[in-house]
């Protein structure tokens, strides 16, 4: 999708070669205060294709929103070929309170494509597929794992698509992991429309990963540079990345205190020790063991487990 003219978002046009921050008005608080939806548009000298970021879809997951700052402050208009639409904070909402949700409790991540008149969670979803995802043609979601689990930089999307699997490649995360589609998402959402779209997973909730950080940021430029958007100004080193097809949670046999033995990005095989659980008086002692070959892609970083939670996440190999 080529073209050589201006854009316009919500009313207000940006001309070829400018970047312009824009308040998209959502919903007002209690209060009467306004809360308005942050965009900033990068539109190139040049015609090319027109590519979103996102991050802060949840509102505690943070780090894309550093990467979305970091990344624009290297892209010049005049030397970008097409669009870039970012939206660094979707979820304000759930920002300013430190929270994954809405104020009504709803997950935005489950409430795409949205309506103009449904919960607040649904018009805000149906007000950024409106506004941003139907004037793009490719798109990046940037997330953390969510309370209390962290993750190993990672890209999910739909590696049986042709587009969107070469998308995930250029990325460079470490790995990258066929996800099926979770209804209300926003990667649902935009594949419907046609939309090439990567889900980047990296880190934990209401914290800076600086390595997280910095992948997403390589990551995205090197889709830029793929796209024909944007040049690196070096060759991009080669990245050794894991194509995962299945992924299995490691669980808690009973309840205590969890000591993890692994790091993120660690192989390890079928029966290796990942961890004890013990109870708070050393009477009582129980080894977590590896169900499958895999590697360690995410864990819980609450030590504190029940029967049945989640501790290590494998990507089987």
């Amino acid at each position: 999708m080529k073209r050589d003219r201006s854009i316009e978002i919500a009313g207000v046009t940006i001309e070829p070669g400018k970047r312009q921050r824009l308040e998209i008005p959502v919903a007002h608080l209690p209060t009467q205060t306004p809360i308005s939806l942050p965009v900033i548009v990068v539109n190139g000298k040049k015609a090319g294709p027109i590519l979103w970021l996102s991050a802060a879809i949840h509102g505690d997951e943070i780090n894309g929103v550093e990467i979305i700052r970091q990344v624009l402050d290297k892209i010049k208009p005049k030397k970008l070929c097409g669009t870039l639409i970012a939206v660094p904070i979707v979820n304000v909402f759930g920002f300013i309170e430190q929270s994954r949700y809405l104020p009504d409790r709803r997950d935005l991540n489950r409430s795409f494509p949205g309506s103009a008149n449904g919960s607040l969670a649904s018009r805000l979803a149906y007000l950024f597929m409106t506004e941003i995802v139907s004037r793009c043609t490719h798109g990046i979601d940037l997330h953390t794992a969510a309370i209390p689990r962290i993750n190993l930089p990672q890209i999910r999307a739909n590696l049986k698509d042709e587009k969107t699997y070469r998308f995930a490649k250029v990325f460079g995360a470490p790995a990258i992991v066929h996800a099926t589609m979770r209804d209300g998402s926003l990667r649902q959402a935009a594949t419907k429309k046609g939309i090439p779209i990567l889900l980047y997973e990296a880190g934990e909730a209401l914290r800076f990963d600086p390595q997280a950080i910095q992948i997403g940021v390589d990551g995205i430029l090197r889709v830029m540079d793929y796209l024909e958007m944007y040049p690196l100004a070096c060759a991009a080193p080669e990245v050794e990345t894991v194509e995962v097809f299945e992924t299995k949670w490691v669980r808690a046999s009973r309840s205590g205190i969890f000591h993890l033995s692994v790091k993120l990005g660690d192989r390890v095989e079928k029966k290796q020790l990942l961890g004890i659980i013990t109870d708070a008086f050393g009477e009582t002692s129980t080894k977590v063991r590896a169900s499958e070959t895999g590697i360690a892609i995410g864990h819980t970083q609450n030590p504190l487990v029940n029967q049945g939670d989640g501790v290590v996440h494998l990507a089987l190999i």
